[in-house]
Formats: C-alpha cells, sequence, structure tokens
C-alpha cells in the first residue's frame, strides 16, 4: 500500500517518480543530459548550492542543493535516485555511483576512521575485500572477517570488536549464496557501545526480494551491474539509507 514517503504504490513510483515532463519540454521520458555545469539566476543562489554541497549547512527539509558540477550530482542521477527508493521498502535516501565498487568505497569513507575496525562477513566479493586490506588497513582501518551465516559467531565478532565502525554483511554471499541473519546481526550491533552502522551488500537478491532496511540494516548496497540490471549492458551501484 502507498505510505507517506510514496503518495504511490512502489511499482508506479519506480516509473514516474523524480521525473517531470514539463521541465523537459513535455517528453515523456528523460533526455540525457550531457551538461557539465550548470547556471544560477543569481550568486547568492550558488554560494548558498556550493554550501550545501560542500556541508557547510544543510538542505531544509530534505530539498537536494541545486545543480553545480556533474561530478557532484546531474538530472539523469537524480531522476534514477527518486525512482529506485520506493523498490527498497524502509528507503528514503538513495545515491547513485558509476559502479558498485564506487558505491561500497564511498559508503566505506562515510563511516570508517583510524583506529577503528569493520566486522565483515566472508566470503566476500573480491573486490570488497580488496578495499578493506588493501585500502583501509594502510589507513588503520582493520578488517575482522567472520563467516557468513554463522550467527553466534557474527554476535561474538561484534560484541568483542574494538572501536567498530561499521558491520558489513553480504546477503547471499558472493558465490557461495550463505545466508546471514540482518536482523540478529542488526541488533548485535544496537547492542555494541559503538552503536556501528550496519550495511549490507544486497546485491544478488536485489531490492526485490530482500529488505535489509526493514531488518534493522542502515544502508543498503548494490552493484547496479547484476540484479538491477541483467542485462550485462551497463555498470552503477547504489547506497539507499533508511
Amino acid at each position: 500500500m502507498p505510505d507517506h514517503n510514496h503518495p504511490v504504490r512502489p511499482r508506479t513510483a519506480v516509473l514516474t517518480a523524480g521525473f517531470d515532463p514539463t521541465l523537459s519540454v513535455g517528453s515523456a521520458r528523460p533526455a540525457v543530459f550531457r551538461s557539465s555545469t550548470y547556471v544560477f539566476p543569481s550568486p547568492e543562489q550558488a554560494e548558498h548550492a556550493f554550501a550545501i554541497i560542500t556541508g557547510k549547512i544543510k538542505p531544509e527539509n530534505g530539498d537536494r542543493a541545486d545543480l553545480i558540477y556533474s561530478r557532484f550530482s546531474h538530472p539523469n542521477a537524480e531522476i534514477l535516485e527518486d525512482q529506485i527508493v520506493p523498490l527498497d521498502a524502509g528507503g528514503r535516501y538513495a545515491a547513485v555511483f558509476n559502479s558498485g565498487m564506487a558505491a561500497i568505497m564511498t559508503a566505506f569513507f562515510a563511516f570508517a576512521r583510524p583506529d577503528s575496525t569493520i566486522v565483515y562477513t566472508t566470503p566476500l566479493y573480491g573486490g570488497t575485500t580488496g578495499l578493506i586490506h588493501r585500502f583501509l588497513k594502510p589507513l588503520g582501518v582493520t578488517g575482522i572477517p567472520v563467516a557468513g551465516g554463522d550467527t553466534e559467531a557474527i554476535d561474538e565478532a561484534i560484541r568483542s570488536a574494538r572501536n567498530c565502525c561499521m558491520v558489513l554483511l553480504e546477503t547471499p554471499a558472493n558465490p557461495t549464496m550463505t545466508m546471514t541473519d540482518i536482523e540478529r546481526a542488526a541488533a548485535a550491533a544496537a547492542s555494541h557501545p559503538d552503536k556501528p552502522p550496519v550495511l549490507v551488500d544486497n546485491t544478488f537478491l536485489g531490492p526485490c526480494f530482500q529488505h535489509p532496511l526493514m531488518l534493522g540494516a542502515h544502508v543498503t548496497l548494490y552493484s547496479a551491474t547484476k540484479y538491477l540490471s541483467g542485462n550485462s549492458d551497463m555498470l552503477g551501484g547504489v547506497a539507499i539509507k533508511r
């Protein structure tokens, strides 16, 4: 049923959310916007947009900053972000990326800090494993592997982790398809003194068949190259938060 965030059913919202045909000369579908930069009606509005994008001020009522430069955001990305949120039950905000690893790396750098630990399930996608051990370890972030699906071991790993900055669950795991209890891991993380956020790589089942945000996860991550596209004709990544 519709909810207060999405006044239409998700199956309708994914086709219509985020796109206003009146802003594209009545086009029924979004055009491909090729601009790298965008103009402002006044210097003051440009200053306000830069202040939001650099984190100096927060947007009011969840509004986005005006478009500045396509490396930050662009119309096609914003339309896709709005349309993909209704698929992931419990989600409110999305960010899209050029690849799944770009989404995962951005999420990691949002939460990781020096002299901290990441608890993660194994097996884990090779690119993510490399990110933890080759990029984050030299920066003082230690990865703590624990077997996916082993609920007791995951509880203990989270409970004993020092300066825990995040918990990463890949479920189903790649390539074994091992399932991990998201709700139980989220409860363990909530009981930890550091209250680490729980990130779930939901690439294999996708937002149609598994809803980690409804089970206590804080962020879901996707390689849109896989399930969300399914045709081996594109690269993409998505992060969705509640």
